[in-house]
């Protein structure tokens, strides 16, 4: 099986628009990379992505670490234009009401995210929170849950995980989960929970692997993939480098080899 041919199986896994429409972003970009923008500034983040749109899938962002040199709506019409989801990584934690409120308001997140992340600490209300705030906005949208993290020492991975995905998984809302790019054991763990209904996508990715700053820890892109994610989320290794564009095609690369790989496991 090919990875083209692996990569559709998995859209048709999928039932909400919003996985749909990340699927086949990786199958027409032919990439499985999200670009986390945790750049300084909306004028950096447009230029970065100006610059490897073509071997990444979806943009990563975080609106509220953004300095306010440039509209957000640049970035919006920007990622737009390129044909790439946004995933707000704004990690909800509150009760739904608040958290209904927090996507309408400020940043009216509702109105330009595709996907947010949350956590389930707060219970299952919070999913209904945010997908309401979709409907008042007149768009879809789809939640992604941390069910595992790549930082040293947290307490999701110890004590959580099995408790999200068992929440989300009977919430046509939730549209998949975040896991630990850093340890392919992990992964693969996290897909014998979530089955095949579902995304996995993988932060705490660099085609070096090893240790960040912070307690943040690093695994390989083909081996993320491999073990059972969907999508790999991808922000140092790219715009730190020399040349983000060819690192992003290289990124993109080993995706691809992860997804050949697991076919053929």
């Amino acid at each position: 099986m090919t990875w083209e041919k692996a990569v559709e199986a998995r859209r048709d896994e999928m039932s909400h628009p919003v996985g749909i429409r990340l699927i086949e972003s990786v199958l027409s970009k032919q990439s499985a990379v999200i670009l986390s923008g945790d750049v300084p500034s909306t004028k950096d983040l447009i230029y970065l992505i100006e610059q490897v749109h073509p071997w990444i899938a979806a943009v990563k962002t975080h609106v509220d670490c953004m300095d306010g040199d440039g509209e957000w709506s640049e970035v919006i019409a920007c990622c737009q234009e390129k044909g790439l989801p946004i995933m707000e990584d704004r990690k909800f934690a509150d009760i739904g009401a608040i958290s209904h409120h927090q996507m309408l308001k400020g940043w009216n997140i509702a109105g330009w995210a595709d996907a947010v992340t949350a956590h389930g600490i707060s219970g299952p209300d919070i999913i209904d929170g945010l997908q309401d705030a979709w409907t008042v906005a007149g768009r879809d949208g789809g939640v992604v849950l941390l069910a595992q993290m790549s930082s040293r020492g947290n307490l999701v991975e110890k004590r959580l995980t099995e408790p999200v995905v068992e929440m989300g998984s009977v919430h046509e809302s939730v549209i998949g989960y975040i896991g630990n790019g850093s340890d392919p054991q992990a992964i693969a763990r996290l897909r014998e929970i979530v089955g095949d209904s579902q995304l996995i996508l993988t932060p705490g990715i660099h085609p070096d692997g090893g240790d960040g700053k912070r307690g943040q820890r690093y695994g390989s892109p083909d081996a993320a993939i491999e073990a059972g994610a969907d999508m790999v989320i991808i922000g140092s290794a790219i715009y730190k480098d020399a040349q983000p564009a060819e690192m992003a095609k290289k990124c993109a690369a080993a995706t691809l080899n992860g997804f050949e790989r697991r076919a053929h496991g």
